[in-house]
């Protein structure tokens, strides 16, 4: 599955890691629904982390469709909101 991290990239990941990319993902949005800026900004950067680390860069110019877009690690939680309104950043 390909994921887009807003202002960085694409990277590609395998169809296994969507289970526990749907952990960080809830993770998160439970600390904006808290509003507790400390736990959002662990969450996004322990999200964003984990795509980084499992996930395959893909090349500059790849155009390839993204299943899943990401905000970028200096997102503020009111972003991020806009983003989960409907499935979340990782819909289950």
């Amino acid at each position: 599955m390909i994921v887009r991290i807003m202002g960085e990239g694409q990277l590609d990941l395998t169809d296994a890691d969507l289970e526990l990319l749907n952990s960080f993902d809830s993770a998160l949005e439970s600390a904006i629904e808290s509003g507790d800026e400390a736990t959002f900004r662990r969450a996004l950067h322990d999200l964003l982390e984990r795509v980084r680390e499992d996930g395959r860069p893909l090349p500059p110019d790849a155009l390839e469709p993204s299943q899943f877009i990401l905000p970028h690690a200096d997102a503020t939680m009111e972003e991020v909101r806009e983003m989960l309104q409907d499935d979340g950043l990782i819909p289950g």
